[in-house]
């Protein structure tokens, strides 16, 4: 039997947990649980809007508090490494990232070995004085070179941390307004141990593998080792061979020229599928460091939604705006949002709202979408929502009347 594309979305956002709005409200638990089942949370510092972990989170929770994903960092649930770049990931995790803190020559610039070189005395002074003094910040180190504090003017010390962070000699043990306070690794995970615990590689990367088709919930050979940034499969490793040990299964989709995998965990969810049941009714906004969207090519493949990023581009020539949010809407990706957060007036500012080309408008989209983003106004605290521009003039209409 095949699936059709809608049932292989169907299974990817049910496997995200992105199908069906959230019934209860969600508790500190969710939170966790979670990103245990996406298997990995990334973070970003830009703040127009939520900062991506948190909106990561909303679009599959609804309005929760916060606070709940540092207290999971702070009580050792959760730590931060190298992933799909800097993530939160589950504690139970560590060891897979451990051989990479150990072995980090092939990190590229995440770990600049001619710098470590130069600089080996600054990076064992800042070593000893987290273990004299404690957890620090960088901002904890005052500057003395006169550069500025930019990207790509890190102080001696910052880029020591970073190094040190990267190869597992400290931890970030908390955050403290979203800045990083590291400590050394033995005291923010004391029950773990090199040579009881690390285990073998292979092993490690095998698990990595697995669960990064289970959080995609189907996929193609070729969608696997992008989930968490691992560099290319080793044969052993690669989806055929674990379905040839009965470790992955595999089914066709209608229009796909290749092989679908899928985790032996979601065989109730493919059946499902299979028997039309599997019906998608949830719309929210996505951050752009979101699973279902980070990786483009997959996002074309899977949803036709042609995606990027563009608040590294210049603002001539961007084509939807510096942060924009694509839009969810019952299984499918309908358009796009580039929205801000004005706090202190409490306005939610929706600079355009784009809407892909087959979209049909009608007053149930506008109902829909207008519920979701007065849900997320309200989430930021900032209820009062202002349009600026949309692509439709019909639509705009519409949602503006749904908005008042």
């Amino acid at each position: 039997m095949q699936l059709s594309i809608t049932a292989a979305r169907h299974i990817h956002l049910a496997a995200q947990g992105l199908l069906h709005p959230r019934k209860q409200r969600a508790d500190k638990e969710a939170v966790l649980k979670t990103i245990r089942n996406m298997g990995v949370l990334q973070i970003d510092t830009i703040s127009v809007v939520a900062r991506s972990p948190y909106l990561v989170l909303w679009s599959r929770l609804g309005d929760y508090q916060t606070e709940w994903l540092e207290q999971h960092l702070d009580e050792g649930q959760l730590f931060e490494y190298w992933s799909h770049e800097a993530c939160f990931l589950p504690i139970e995790s560590f060891a897979r990232y451990r051989h990479q803190m150990l072995n980090p020559e092939s990190m590229g610039w995440k770990f600049n070995q001619a710098w470590l070189k130069e600089n080996g005395n600054q990076v064992q002074q800042v070593l000893k004085h987290i273990k004299k003094f404690g957890a620090c910040r960088s901002a904890d180190f005052e500057r003395k070179d006169g550069k500025s504090s930019g990207w790509w003017e890190w102080k001696p010390e910052k880029r020591a941390l970073e190094l040190l962070f990267t190869t597992g000699k400290v931890m970030v043990t908390r955050r403290q307004k979203f800045q990083r306070v590291y400590d050394l690794t033995e005291r923010v995970h004391p029950t773990w141990n090199d040579k009881r615990d690390l285990g073998n590689l292979v092993d490690a990367q095998r698990l990595q593998v697995l669960d990064a088709v289970k959080a995609l919930g189907i996929c193609k050979a070729n969608w696997i080792a992008d989930y968490f940034r691992m560099k290319k499969l080793a044969p052993a490793l690669q989806a055929e061979n674990l379905y040839q040990q009965g470790l992955l299964r595999k089914i066709a989709v209608q229009g796909w020229d290749e092989i679908a995998y899928f985790h032996p965990d979601h065989q109730d969810l493919i059946e499902e599928a299979l028997a039309g049941q599997l019906r998608a009714s949830h719309t929210c906004l996505l951050s752009p460091f979101d699973p279902v969207v980070w990786d483009r090519k997959r996002a074309a493949e899977l949803f036709g939604f042609d995606y990027r990023l563009e608040c590294y581009t210049p603002e001539a020539k961007r084509q939807f705006g510096y942060f924009t949010l694509p839009i969810l809407r019952r299984g499918k990706l309908i358009g796009r949002v580039d929205a801000k957060a004005h706090r202190k007036e409490c306005v939610l500012e929706i600079k355009a709202l784009h809407l892909e080309e087959q979209v049909l408008v009608s007053d149930a989209l506008a109902k829909d979408l207008a519920k979701t983003l007065r849900a997320f106004a309200s989430w930021h605290n900032t209820p009062q929502i202002t349009l600026k521009r949309c692509d439709n003039l019909d639509f705009k209409t519409l949602l503006q009347q749904n908005l008042q």
